[in-house]
């Protein structure tokens, strides 16, 4: 019996760590959530980011938004997304941020919750936009397969382009100084297309209903630079924030000629409790820059 333990373990160690898992643990393979089943249900390909995270956009490309004369594009103000991360056993913890015209809000809502998906907040991120649009936000635990269906069905009920996700747009910084403004900021960012994205996570631990929530679950300061001609942008996005820092963050924003356009919360059970403040202005980028960082220094931030 001794002998045969013996081969057992020598055997097992020579496997891969996947299949001796399967030898030792039966079952443990089956425990893993099945990103290319999430990826099927959903009609598109994730990214996978740090944390164990795997990320989709649905960006309202079929919509024509505008504030005070600009054009936004998808990744400025009108990128919705859905986020899973695993949560031990099969199941997962899923986050998103739905962007929807207000007809679609009801429909989409009545799927999401038919299917067990639950809405965590509904309001607006801009001022004075033409068409308005709404933002419904969600959390989902368990299967992750049949929490990517309710959404994918509950996208239905919307305009949201469900097929497969057009390539990216080429990155392009012609009509933007990105170096200027990630001196100014402090941090550097990424392009999407012309559309300058940069984010900014907090320094402390998030959780919610006892998970760490990591920044690319949307809790990390997201700021825009979309160029509007002359070094100027339009810029949008949303600082996260503890109760304590809200209104310094406010003054700063509003000392720097940037408007506050929101403020509201994203989830319901996070810890420490957080809000989001949601801004706009659209003057020399680099001059903004300067002022959102004047704001970011009244948060702790990793900046």
């Amino acid at each position: 019996m001794r002998l045969l333990l013996t081969f057992q373990k020598t055997a097992v160690a020579a496997l891969p760590v996947a299949i001796a898992l399967a030898v030792l643990v039966p079952g443990a393979m089956a425990q893993q959530p099945s990103w290319a089943s999430v990826e099927t249900a959903l009609g598109r390909k994730g990214a996978m980011q740090p944390g164990n995270v795997i990320k989709f956009s649905f960006p309202r490309s079929d919509l024509s938004v505008s504030v005070a004369g600009v054009t936004l594009k998808p990744a400025l103000a009108l990128g919705g997304w859905v986020a899973f991360k695993e949560a031990g056993g099969g199941q997962v913890m899923a986050m998103g941020d739905l962007v929807l015209t207000e007809d679609e809000v009801s429909p989409v809502m009545a799927a999401l919750q038919a299917g067990g998906v639950e809405q965590t907040a509904l309001h607006n991120h801009l001022l004075k936009e033409l068409s308005h649009v709404m933002y419904v936000h969600i959390l989902a635990h368990g299967d992750p397969t049949k929490i990517a269906r309710t959404i994918h069905d509950a996208l239905g009920q919307s305009k949201t382009p469900l097929g497969a996700a057009s390539p990216p747009a080429a990155p392009s910084a012609a009509d933007l100084d990105t170096a200027g403004i990630a001196r100014a900021l402090g941090i550097a960012g990424k392009l999407n297309g012309v559309v300058y994205q940069v984010s900014v996570s907090r320094q402390e631990t998030i959780t919610d209903s006892g998970m760490e929530v990591p920044p690319s679950m949307g809790v990390a300061t997201a700021i825009n630079f979309q160029p509007t001609g002359g070094g100027k942008a339009a810029i949008t996005g949303d600082f996260v924030l503890r109760a304590s820092e809200v209104n310094p963050v406010i003054r700063a924003l509003r000392e720097n000629g940037i408007e506050v356009t929101a403020l509201h919360s994203h989830m319901l059970t996070e810890d420490p409790r957080l809000f989001f403040m949601h801004f706009w202005a659209n003057d020399d980028a680099v001059k903004l820059a300067r002022g959102l960082k004047a704001a970011l220094s009244q948060t702790a931030s990793r900046f």
